[in-house]
């Protein structure tokens, strides 16, 4: 019997809920010792997936299945939990589309929490563990067994392109005007148009390889232990598919390093700190570094450099559109937006010899 449903989290795509059953435990099912029913609470995560945003949701879910079948194969590190989907009831199917909403529902990992921001050292090891963990239990999954639910999420020259035509658009629109602070974003996307294409080039010669990748790494969906701060899972998988795992790395990174977080409104605080991406990069390859070659070190800081970029660059796009794909909560949220992220992108320059120097000393 469902006892309560609440809102989850704090995501900009899909509608997402807590729901609280109790649960009958009859004499069969019951423990040594026990000799009556016991009611138990048992907690849920049901989300609404954005359709437009996953216009091909029947292929999320069975991403997410083929890899709860995957890892459930293998020996999991200690603690370790992946969120699994729940089958409708007399049935295998794991979602319901009904009056044109696609629903489901996932196991909820208990004892957990995620954060915002991180504040420590051992906090971002952990971060970084837990991507390191996920890119190890999936490595050996081939990439084309994967659908692509997301053709073209984290191709930068992709974004770019899709930007250099949202800008056309808009301007051609009455009555739109640029403002000072759309002028300076436009200037700085435009002095950096030159590197759009560096992991994808790379990929095209042959450098970097096609793999299982998370695709959305960022600190709130680690879930760490309440009690132990251990690295316990990562949630939301819906951007799992294949990919370049470099951008799982640039991503985890970026969101992890910038203390302010993505939202804050004080530009002047925001900067990429080293401390925090070491910690990040030591706890990443404890799990992850024999999953990776020479050229994946090659180009660490440059996934580091480019998601943060490329992140500023779909803000930008989508606050000249009117702000359709990310959630907001004014008209200009995303223009903000991406103002930090530019921001962060300009402390990471800045820092770029030392980044490189960690990924050296980290290199096996």
């Amino acid at each position: 019997m469902i006892t309560s449903i609440t809102p989850l989290g704090e995501g900009n795509v899909n509608e997402t809920y807590q729901v609280t059953c109790e649960e009958t435990l009859f004499q069969d099912q019951l423990l040594p010792g026990q000799i009556s029913q016991e009611q138990l609470l048992r907690r849920y995560v049901m989300q609404r997936i954005n359709t437009t945003v996953f216009p091909r949701p029947e292929l999320v879910m069975a991403n997410i299945n083929i890899l709860a079948n995957h890892v459930a194969s293998r020996p999991l590190e200690r603690g370790w939990v992946m969120p699994t989907a729940i089958p409708i009831r007399h049935s295998d199917q794991t979602w319901l589309e009904q009056e044109g909403q696609f629903w489901r529902m996932l196991t909820f990992v208990e004892n957990a929490q995620t954060l915002q921001t991180i504040g420590s050292s051992h906090e971002a090891q952990q971060v970084g563990r837990a991507l390191g963990v996920f890119h190890h239990l999936v490595s050996d999954i081939p990439a084309d067994a994967l659908a692509d639910t997301l053709p073209g999420f984290h191709v930068t020259p992709g974004y770019f392109q899709t930007f250099k035509d949202g800008l056309a658009k808009a301007v051609a629109t009455p009555p739109f005007s640029i403002s000072p602070e759309l002028e300076a974003c436009l200037e700085f996307v435009d002095q950096r148009a030159g590197r759009v294409d560096v992991l994808e080039a790379a990929l095209a010669r042959g450098e970097l390889q096609t793999r299982p990748i998370h695709g959305d790494p960022k600190v709130n969906n680690v879930m760490l232990c309440s009690t132990s701060g251990r690295a316990l899972a990562m949630v939301d998988l819906d951007t799992v598919k294949p990919g370049l795992v470099h951008y799982d790395i640039g991503d985890c990174c970026r969101s992890g390093c910038n203390r302010q977080g993505e939202e804050t409104e004080d530009l002047d605080s925001v900067f990429f700190d080293l401390g925090l991406c070491e910690a990040i990069l030591e706890g990443y390859l404890s799990a992850a570094k024999e999953t990776l070659n020479s050229h994946d070190f090659d180009y660490i800081y440059d996934a580091i450099h480019l998601i943060t970029f490329e992140l500023g660059l779909r803000f930008l796009t989508d606050h000249l559109a009117g702000n359709t794909y990310f959630k907001v909560n004014r008209p200009a949220h995303n223009l903000h937006r991406a103002k930090v992220q530019f921001k962060l992108v300009e402390s990471i320059e800045q820092q770029e010899t030392s980044i490189r120097a960690i990924a050296e000393r980290l290199r096996p």
